[in-house]
């Protein structure tokens, strides 16, 4: 996972794609939050939000 965010930092920094770095970090907490609230009782209060 280390490696993976390296090379991502990489690209983005080689390729001055920067406006890139929200958006990615945006997907990353949303899909953390998926995955956190299939578990928890979070859920309804989850579903009611979207």
């Amino acid at each position: 996972m280390l490696e993976f965010i390296s090379d991502l930092w990489a690209f983005l920094k080689v390729r001055k794609k920067m406006w890139l770095l929200p958006v990615v970090i945006f997907l990353a907490l949303l899909g953390s939050l998926i995955v956190v609230s299939q578990q928890s009782a979070l859920a309804g209060l989850i579903y009611t939000l979207f």
